[in-house]
């Protein structure tokens, strides 16, 4: 006679599916009492006791460690090792910590690292100097606040102005030309466009490779489509899956390639100063470059995942790094420190970018969240629950951080007020997720999204703003 109380083949399976979530839970929390050193010898010769393999392919130190936390957990007390106790870990860490060491870089990093401190401090001296009589003027605190209502007030009469297919394939990265009259796209089809504004018609088309790798990210030079700057010259760049960043001139010709990353690029930036170019890389680096001779000036380690997207400090002096090890690092250009860790994002990051009051950082990050850094409190001001869905931009109003877009891939890109952080507009209408974003420079209010439903929107409020 069948056992009337026999739970039905669903009910065992959700048993197990339970069972197996509790060990893992377990396991867990055994891997968090495991103790090991952190020097990388000693975790290998522990593997090596275990019978376990000392390293596997593609194996990084951190993961190795990794690794043998939860072998000892899963063996739990079955083999006896000589492990550290917290205190000698500590102390061994401590000792590390002291130890200082330089690496020499070429005389190109030297003279560059010396361009960029006189640069920076002069930037540096005028937007302080600048703050400081705003501050002291009761009139100028009025205006700085009519112009943020303002600027709010614009925003919320924001709506779609234009939509034009951009690729063949999902469009990845967009940004705006200095003077506002342009916008540069690209695309997973090895496409680099050139896009009117706001009309959003195509200019040019940069000449296509046979074998043409995806194109991940775009940047203008500082001082492209200024009367100063020739059309010859180094205009634009791009960042490919194939780890070859390409320069362009004003008119889409390729001018040099710079090679030397072993992954494929993310984002990249151009220095305020112009002659320098960083790449971020999934060979966990990102790089500086001297755009006139294509040298490689320095490699920048210190993310232990990919490092996706790079930004400058209006004033030139820092730069920010946004890794998938869920950390942002910001680091003094002059020096070449890691002067402040950005902590508190669990999950990711994909986007960076410096405020123009040079003092507020913003990143994006898949825990779907936004956060805004104050660099003077050295920690997070502000946590904004963004979106549904990751964040692949962040980006600040270019004239005075008046309020961050963001954009995701739930569709929408998100307008905040740049004071108190309250959503003061969303952009709804693409199919896809938004891969990119980027603010018109110029103060009209114009916004780009590009999506992965291949499609370029221009945003503007409903009175189309003239270009300054």
């Amino acid at each position: 006679m069948a056992d009337v109380f026999a739970l039905p083949e669903s009910g065992n399976r959700e048993r197990e599916a339970h069972a197996a979530k509790l060990r893992e839970f377990e396991l867990r929390r055994k891997i968090r009492q495991v103790v090991v050193p952190t020097d990388d010898g000693k975790v290998r010769q522990l593997l090596r006791q275990l019978g376990e393999p000392v390293t596997l392919f593609g194996e990084r130190e951190m993961e190795r460690r990794e690794r043998l936390k939860r072998i000892i957990a899963q063996r739990d007390g079955e083999v006896e090792l000589d492990l550290p106790t917290t205190e000698q870990l500590l102390s061994e860490e401590v000792a590390v910590q002291k130890e200082l060491f330089y690496t020499e870089g070429p005389d190109e990093l030297r003279t560059a690292r010396l361009a960029l401190a006189r640069f920076s401090l002069m930037r540096a001296k005028g937007r302080l100097l600048g703050a400081k009589r705003r501050r002291e003027d009761p009139e100028a605190l009025q205006v700085a606040a009519d112009t943020q209502a303002a600027a709010a007030a614009a925003v919320r009469t924001i709506v779609q102005q234009s939509s034009e297919l951009g690729d063949t394939r999902p469009v990845s990265h967009c940004q705006f030309s200095p003077d506002g009259s342009s916008l540069a796209a690209c695309g997973w089809g090895g496409v680099l466009a050139l896009w009117s504004v706001p009309a959003c018609t195509k200019r040019w088309t940069a000449p296509v490779p046979a074998e043409a790798p995806r194109l991940t990210g775009v940047a203008w030079h500082p001082a492209a489509t200024h009367g100063s700057h020739s059309e010859a010259a180094v205009n634009l760049a791009s960042a490919a899956s194939d780890g070859v960043a390409r320069l362009y001139s004003g008119r889409g010709e390729l001018l040099r390639s710079l090679e030397g990353h072993t992954d494929r690029l993310a984002r990249l930036a151009f220095h305020p100063l112009g002659r320098h170019l960083a790449t971020a890389s999934f060979d966990m680096t990102w790089r500086l470059w001297d755009v006139e001779t294509g040298v490689s000036l320095f490699e920048q380690e210190g993310h232990s995942r990919a490092v996706y997207a790079v930004a400058f400090h209006p004033d030139g002096s820092l730069a920010g790094s946004a890794g998938l090890d869920a950390y942002g690092r910001i680091w003094d250009c002059r020096t070449g420190r890691s002067v402040l860790l950005l902590e508190g994002h669990v999950k990711q990051l994909l986007a960076i970018d410096f405020s123009p009051n040079g003092y507020h950082v913003a990143t994006g990050s898949e825990d779907h969240t936004a956060k805004v850094w104050d660099l003077r409190k050295r920690g997070c001001l502000y946590t904004i629950p963004a979106h549904t869905s990751l964040l692949s931009s962040v980006r600040w109003e270019r004239t005075a951080g008046h309020y961050l877009l963001t954009a995701g891939y739930d569709c929408v890109a998100k307008i905040w007020n740049g004071r108190n952080f309250s959503l003061l507009k969303a952009l709804a209408g693409h199919e896809g997720k938004i891969m990119g974003a980027d603010v018109s420079p110029t103060g009209n209010h114009l916004i780009a999204t590009v999506s992965y439903d291949r499609t370029i929107k221009m945003w503007a409020p409903e009175e189309l703003p003239t270009l300054a």
